[in-house]
Order: structure tokens, then C-alpha cells, then sequence
């Protein structure tokens, strides 16, 4: 059984988010996103997969279809199969979240 201490996978890059891998499977992916300030996810859409964003530390402005919103620590959103999302660390200390995805994208 694997067993993964968050805090240990978390690890920021300067030049952009970083994504880190703690569980992926032919249909599910568990990733920690570390987004420095100022750092971002595109907004892009997934069609028949779910995604769900699970603020860790700080917050981040979250756009999932036509509505962005601030999300914090301790807070969690989804965006469904089809719905653009994409996300901005728009303040000025570090955030991380848990991010989970299922059915895996091909």
C-alpha cells in the first residue's frame, strides 16, 4: 500500500505551477499544485472528466465556467466534464492544493 505524506511532495518552482504526482492510475490522478504568487494554470477544459481543487495552503481565484471565485485554505470546488477552469495564485504568498481527476484523461 502506498502511503504519501502531502507535505513532503510539496516543492514550488520559480519559472511556473508545479504539478506533482502522488497517485495516478490508468483512470484517476491525485496531484499537489504548487503556484508561487503570480503563478497560474491556463484555463483549459477536460470533456469527460471531473476535476476537483482542494486549497491546502493560501487561496486562489478559481475560474470554472462563467464564474471565478476566491477559494481558501481548506475550501474545495469542482469542475465538471466539459466546464473550462484554470486557476491564479493572485496573492502574495505561496499556495498549494490537492488536485483530483477522474476518469484520467487520454
Amino acid at each position: 500500500m502506498k502511503v504519501v505524506k502531502v507535505g513532503d511532495a510539496i516543492a514550488f518552482k520559480s519559472e511556473k505551477m508545479n504539478k506533482v504526482s502522488l497517485f495516478d492510475t490508468d483512470r484517476f490522478f491525485c496531484d499537489v499544485y504548487c503556484l508561487e504568487p503570480g503563478q497560474t494554470q491556463k484555463v483549459h477544459a477536460h470533456e469527460g472528466s471531473d476535476k476537483i481543487y482542494y486549497i491546502l495552503e493560501g487561496s486562489a481565484r478559481i475560474t470554472i465556467g462563467a464564474e471565478e471565485k476566491e477559494v481558501h485554505a481548506g475550501e474545495m470546488t469542482m469542475a465538471p466534464s466539459g466546464d473550462e477552469h484554470g486557476v491564479v495564485n493572485h496573492t502574495s504568498d505561496k499556495t498549494t492544493m490537492l488536485v483530483f481527476m477522474a476518469p484520467k484523461p487520454q
